[in-house]
């Protein structure tokens, strides 16, 4: 199945180029050489082996320069690898070919994320919109993780127009709106703060730190506050995944399992390159899935986390 798959895409790019026919038509020796590099490659990707996939595809490069397949599958291992200058170098060569292919813009996007290159990403993200209107739904979250809130709420109000929002985006809409009231600057305590606890401190300055400081102290004892400050926390700081974290962990608790999964959901899509709390989250899907009676999803999910922390 893998391969046939693979088999196709790299017959569209073939395809897609007119100066590989002309060179497999000249050269069949090299033509045949080359599949076989490339189908070994395939195959060492879906096994994990991304550092003998990337051996095969450079031997491909070798017998056919810049072919756009070979380029994009470059991308992919080096991506895998969290080698992502590299991975963007391959990507960007592949799109010099075909500018306009979603599945490789979506994937420069994906590497532009991991760079925190947030800027470049929603230009990109941009692109794709033009073609693909339902994919506006992401510059939502690319525009809050670079810390312009009112460019996602523009976005919003564009996709609310065009009966494009999801669920999720509803939901952080409700969270735009309800922060409104909190994005007047608080002054910064002049006195020593010592002497403070965790929730007289946050209450004092509302700064992410603070907040992230009482949620963590509330998670470990156990607090009933726990939901109240991550609700708080969600108003004040949208793009934060912590937060989306700590609400589903006080949502578990309080045995509400259907918004906890909710609050997982739309927190996982700013989780970026961070396989320890990507799997926490995973770990509080697992747990509410199991306090909703699926015990196979339950189990899926708490697979996923122990995968990402090997």
């Amino acid at each position: 199945m893998i391969i046939s798959f693979f088999f196709l895409l790299f017959s569209s790019f073939i395809n897609a180029q007119d100066s590989i026919p002309s060179a497999v038509d000249t050269n069949e020796a090299n033509n045949f050489i080359f599949q076989q590099h490339f189908f070994k490659a395939l195959s060492e990707k879906a096994i994990f082996n991304y550092k003998n996939a990337i051996e095969s595809l450079e031997k491909c490069n070798e017998v056919i320069p810049n072919n756009t397949a070979v380029l994009f599958e470059l991308s992919k291992n080096y991506e895998k690898l969290g080698r992502n200058p590299e991975a963007l170098n391959y990507i960007d060569l592949a799109l010099n070919n075909e500018s306009s292919n979603l599945w490789m813009l979506e994937h420069k996007v994906t590497i532009l994320r991991k760079l925190a290159d947030f800027d470049k990403a929603i230009l990109t993200q941009q692109k794709i919109a033009e073609t693909h209107p339902k994919k506006k739904q992401l510059l939502v979250f690319l525009h809050l993780q670079n810390k312009n809130v009112e460019a996602a709420k523009k976005v919003l109000a564009e996709l609310k127009e065009a009966k494009l929002l999801n669920a999720r985006l509803r939901k952080i809409e409700e969270r735009l709106t309800a922060s409104k009231a909190n994005t007047t600057s608080q002054p910064q305590p002049k006195e020593t703060e010592a002497n403070l606890d965790a929730k007289s401190l946050f209450e004092k300055e509302k700064s992410y730190i603070s907040l992230k400081m009482l949620l963590e102290k509330l998670a470990v004892e156990n607090d009933a506050d726990l939901l109240k400050y991550s609700e708080q926390g969600l108003s004040l700081f949208p793009a934060q995944p912590f937060v989306y974290l700590m609400n589903g962990k006080a949502l578990n608790n309080n045995k509400k399992y259907k918004k906890a999964l909710e609050s997982l959901q739309n927190g996982i899509d700013f989780v970026i390159d961070n396989n320890e709390i990507e799997a926490k989250f995973y770990l509080e899907m697992s747990t509410a899935y199991l306090g909703l009676n699926d015990v196979k999803k339950s189990n899926s999910y708490k697979d996923k986390a122990t995968k990402l922390l090997k």
